[in-house]
């Protein structure tokens, strides 16, 4: 049974903001945790209503990783054998693929200490905001552990090869400047304006146009895994799509007019 209340959800105008709330223990991650996130990302990325998805932490961290009180890297894949905790632990993964992956736009407010899998999480997202109070450490190392829920294929593309392999390998704990710097986050913010600003950032994009946005992030996402050729064949496809869209009229439309458009997601 899943502990009551790890996951804190509301919905409001096509915004939905996931808040993990073990704040007690940092936002660390146990099974029922993991349940309970997966769950409510599995329903976020099935709900055509809801544009953006908003996820931060309770307290004093986003989320600093494996609950490394219940054992190594948190427990979290349970018992032997072998097979069946690597069975486990990459479904619990999933959740960011879902992050990454999900038509909608993910963005990762930052209001405290982001390490281990809750950096991978952070990276997972399409786009991160941080309070000046946050630090990031990758922290696998010194925990003794190799990395998992993705941060070491994500943090590369992010921030580039060197910079990752420096993170990761020698575990040195950044600050939120120092990952502004570096492009690790979009922007850096007092602790009690960080939530404002991550919204007027969901409100602008649950405001911009339904059809293209998601197919903007899967033009985004290919390029990380296809070659050129391939990439100008899909964004031709997909261009040409939107091009005969009701919403791809009304944008030119409202451009000739000066006005702003009036979008039907059709």
């Amino acid at each position: 049974m899943s502990e009551q209340h790890t996951i804190l959800e509301t919905v409001e105008a096509g915004i939905a903001r996931l808040t993990l709330n073990r704040p007690e223990a940092m936002n660390t991650m146990t099974p029922s945790f993991l349940d309970d996130v997966l769950a409510k990302l599995e329903g976020i990325a099935d709900d055509d209503a809801i544009r953006v998805l908003i996820l931060t932490g309770a307290g004093r961290a986003f989320c600093a990783g494996g609950d490394l009180k219940r054992g190594p890297g948190g427990a979290v894949a349970g018992d032997p054998p072998l097979s069946s905790q690597i069975g486990r632990l990459r479904n619990f993964m999933r959740s960011s693929q879902l992050l990454r992956d999900m038509p909608k736009i993910t963005i990762a407010a930052i209001n405290g200490a982001c390490a281990g899998a809750g950096f991978s999480w952070a990276c997972a997202s399409d786009i991160r905001l941080a309070s000046n109070k946050a630090r990031f450490a990758t922290a696998f190392r010194n925990a003794g552990l190799s990395g998992d829920f993705g941060g070491t294929w994500l943090l590369p593309r992010i921030i580039g090869a060197g910079r990752a392999r420096d993170l990761y390998l020698r575990s040195k704990p950044i600050t939120a400047q120092e990952a502004l710097a570096m492009g690790l986050v979009s922007s850096v913010h007092d602790p009690d304006e960080l939530m404002e600003a991550v919204m007027e950032v969901a409100r602008d994009l649950a405001a911009a146009a339904p059809l293209a946005l998601p197919l903007i992030k899967r033009n985004l996402n290919d390029a990380d895994e296809i070659g050129f050729a391939e990439a100008l064949d899909r964004e031709a496809r997909r261009h040409s799509e939107m091009v005969a869209t009701t919403d791809g009229i009304e944008a030119a439309l409202a451009f000739s007019e000066k006005r702003q458009p009036i979008w039907s997601g059709k």
